[in-house]
């Protein structure tokens, strides 16, 4: 199974103009704040590293997935925050340091994570281990050159040019919608034939692991006292996985060499753009920082 190119190719280069905008509206106050108060970005790693992939595990037993298609979920279940889920805490008006923060710890964190809950998942479902898996140093820069280095550029920009800095904030933000909208079509286009094939035996699956993924990083904080922005990058970050890079590890010959794999990231990732747009929607016409409801 080929990666799509609107999330192989279309979507980081995306990502690389976008993030660079996304820094416009950021300060390096923003990240001290974060520095000062980790709390949050704990908790949501807390919840993106333990009880997701526990959750997941149960799920894929309940379900009695085939064991390749339960190997991709607990993949996915592995994978960092998406570095997308900025986007759409901007669009939802969460706090995206918060949302960027979340995907840079989760990343670096993933070089141990993942290979460990894949190869403990392949032990579990398939009663041996049967491959080794590694992330690969190139893949995590990769990660960090999409997201952090134009966000920071973008910050460099506001700090030196703070008016046109506030002037093109709402111009990004409409960027953010139209180049989404797109990346999502494209995406369901090219992916169709596999949606039609393997829809009806992961689509449960994926659906409620993605419902969890945002509902249970979003819950989690707040009952812990978390503020409402907050809370929002956490459940962006971590409702939107990053699918690319188990995608890639699924079906690597030098890695698991397995397009069935595959195949429950790709499709969480489509899911996950129109899951994420919906609650993104939601969460800026109904919701306020402080829980109320607009007039």
């Amino acid at each position: 199974m080929e990666q799509s190119l609107a999330l192989s190719v279309g979507l980081p280069a995306v990502l690389c103009v976008i993030m660079l905008g996304l820094g416009l509206s950021l300060r390096l106050a923003d990240f001290a704040r974060v520095l000062s108060d980790p709390r949050p970005v704990l908790i949501g790693v807390a919840c993106h590293v333990v009880v997701l992939p526990a959750l997941c595990f149960g799920l894929v037993r309940l379900l009695d997935l085939p064991p390749a298609i339960a190997v991709g979920m607990m993949l996915l279940a592995a994978s960092p925050a998406g570095t997308s889920g900025t986007l759409y805490t901007h669009l939802a008006r969460g706090d995206v340091a918060v949302a960027l923060t979340m995907a840079a710890v989760t990343t670096l964190l993933a070089i141990v994570t993942l290979p460990a809950i894949a190869n403990f998942s392949l032990a579990a479902l398939y009663g041996d281990v049967a491959g080794t898996v590694y992330l690969e140093t190139e893949q995590v820069l990769q990660i960090i050159a999409i997201a952090i280095v134009p966000a920071l550029i973008g910050m460099r920009i506001r700090a030196t040019y703070p008016g046109f800095a506030e002037r093109a904030e709402k111009i990004v933000r409409l960027l953010a919608t139209l180049f989404l909208l797109v990346i999502v079509l494209f995406a369901l286009i090219s992916q169709w034939s596999v949606l039609m094939q393997w829809g009806t035996t992961i689509g449960w699956a994926v659906t409620i692991f993605n419902l969890a993924s945002l509902g249970i990083a979003y819950v989690a904080p707040r009952l812990f006292g978390v503020g409402h922005a907050q809370a929002v990058g956490i459940s962006m970050a971590t409702g939107i996985h990053n699918a690319a890079i188990v995608i890639a590890i699924a079906i690597a010959e030098y890695m698991l060499n397995s397009p069935e794999m595959a195949i429950a990231p790709a499709a969480y990732g489509l899911l996950a753009y129109i899951t994420a747009g919906i609650y993104a929607w939601f969460l800026q016409r109904f919701a306020r920082p402080n829980g109320s409801r607009p007039a």
